[in-house]
Order: C-alpha cells, then sequence, then structure tokens
C-alpha cells in the first residue's frame, strides 16, 4: 500500500484507542507515511507509535500540549529535523464538554474554545510555515456535525467547531499560492473513547442511534474517519481545498 509513500504527517490527539487520531496515525503509516505522532498523554502517543513500527512503518511519539504556541514550533522542528519535511498535518485533538448553557461557566467555554478552536489556529500557522519549503501540503482539520447544525448541549463546542469549518476554508484560500490545501472533516455519532464518555457506555452495540436522527441506524466506526482523512491527505485529492467532508451516516442531510 502506498498511497502515502514519501509522505511525512503529523497527527495531533493520537493517543486515544479506539480514537480518531490513533485510527488515522495507523491508517497513514500503512499507506507509506512516516508519522509524527502526539498527545498530552505521551504514554499513549508511544503506544500509537509502537503500533506503527510493529507494523513495519517509522514513527516518532513527542508530548504536546496544542493551546501552548511555543509547543507547536518545537513540535515543527523536531518532525523537519527527524523526518526532513511536513506534508501532512492532521488537527485531530480536541475535547467535549457538554452541558446546557444556564450551567456553563465562563471558564468551560474558554476551555473549549482554547483547545478546540485555538489549537486549529496555531497548528494551521505552524503548519503552514513548515510546509512552504515543500511543493504542496494537506491541512486536514476535524471539525464536527455540531459546527454544522444546532444541537443541545453544544453551545460551546459548536462555536469552536463551526469556527474549524470556516477557518479551514480562510486557510485553504491563503495556502493556495503555496500549494497547501486545507480541508474540514465533520464526524457523526462515532465509537471511540470520546463517545463512550458522552454516553456513559462502554458497548458500542447499546449506544441509540434512532434513524429518524442517524439514517443508517448505527454509529461509525474510528476507521471511517481514518478512511475520508487519507484521501484529503493523499495526492488523490490534489484538487480539493477549502471543502468540508460530512462523515456522518447522513444526519445532516436531512
Amino acid at each position: 500500500m502506498s498511497r502515502m509513500q514519501g509522505k511525512v504527517a503529523i497527527v495531533t490527539g493520537a493517543a486515544s484507542n479506539p480514537g480518531l487520531g490513533y485510527s488515522t496515525a495507523l491508517t497513514l503509516a500503512r499507506e507509506g507515511a512516516k508519522l509524527v505522532v502526539t498527545d498530552l498523554d505521551l504514554a499513549g502517543a508511544e503506544a500509537c507509535a509502537a503500533a506503527i513500527r510493529e507494523a513495519g512503518g517509522e514513527a516518532l511519539a513527542l508530548e504536546q500540549d496544542v493551546t501552548d504556541e511555543a509547543g507547536w514550533k518545537t513540535l515543527m522542528a523536531q518532525s523537519v529535523d527527524t523526518f526532513g519535511k511536513l506534508d501532512v498535518l492532521v488537527n485531530n485533538a480536541g475535547i467535549a464538554v457538554l452541558m446546557p448553557l444556564a450551567k456553563m461557566t465562563l471558564a468551560d467555554w474558554n476551555r473549549q474554545i482554547e483547545v478546540n478552536l485555538t489549537s486549529v489556529f496555531l497548528g494551521c500557522k505552524y503548519g503552514m510555515e513548515a510546509m512552504q519549503s515543500n511543493t504542496g501540503g494537506s491541512i486536514i482539520n476535524l471539525s464536527s456535525v455540531a459546527g454544522l447544525i444546532g444541537m443541545q448541549t453544544c453551545v460551546a463546542y459548536g462555536a469552536a467547531k463551526g469556527g474549524v469549518r470556516i477557518m479551514s476554508k480562510s486557510v485553504a484560500m491563503e495556502g493556495a499560492k503555496d500549494n497547501i490545501r486545507c480541508n474540514s472533516v465533520h464526524p457523526g455519532v462515532i465509537w471511540t473513547n470520546m463517545q463512550a464518555a458522552a454516553t456513559g457506555q462502554t458497548d458500542p452495540s447499546k449506544v441509540t442511534t434512532d434513524p429518524s436522527r442517524v439514517p443508517l441506524g448505527r454509529p461509525g466506526e474510528a476507521q471511517d474517519i481514518a478512511n475520508c482523512i487519507l484521501y484529503l491527505a493523499s495526492d488523490e485529492a490534489n484538487y480539493v481545498t477549502g471543502a468540508e467532508f460530512t462523515v456522518d451516516a447522513g444526519m445532516t442531510a436531512q
């Protein structure tokens, strides 16, 4: 498999398994990319990198707080020092603290904006800078269906993810002159550790997915999102930028 042969990719928030970052990192590596995987949970990031190496790939694990600007500068320097360049950045790290507006504090609001939106701004800023010495690159920003439609208990989360959506389009416009593409991916109900925490379930078969809300009637898997990211990261998507991709079983088609 060689859809990513010769490319170097960074995936943030790659520790959680099952998780979007973990699955994405393994998928890109399986297709030939060299990976830099980051997370606040360094042990989890190391486990992701170890899984890549065990499968015959190359990977570097780094501890990262995605809200720290100096940390982004260090990450880019370490990535280029290790692998020589940067071709792909997947801004995946995020949190979901879902609560009614009446119960939300300013601290709750600020934290979600900082982790889910400001971190993506920092990643795009320094990722584009690192890619400008190449012949191009691909930035994939993880948004959500909550960034497309209104959802209860998602005031801060939805605001941040909606910001990621429109910011990705602006980044695409600015990056076009350097052949740097930027797109957003909007997952629906995907079974991950974050989804387990949000639903209080440990068994995905017990997650209720009403067909009137989720037309396919089942939760998705992290691999479903990883497959979409793989396409956007690869040269197959060389003419795709400023777009949004919903992977949501039809939730937002209604």
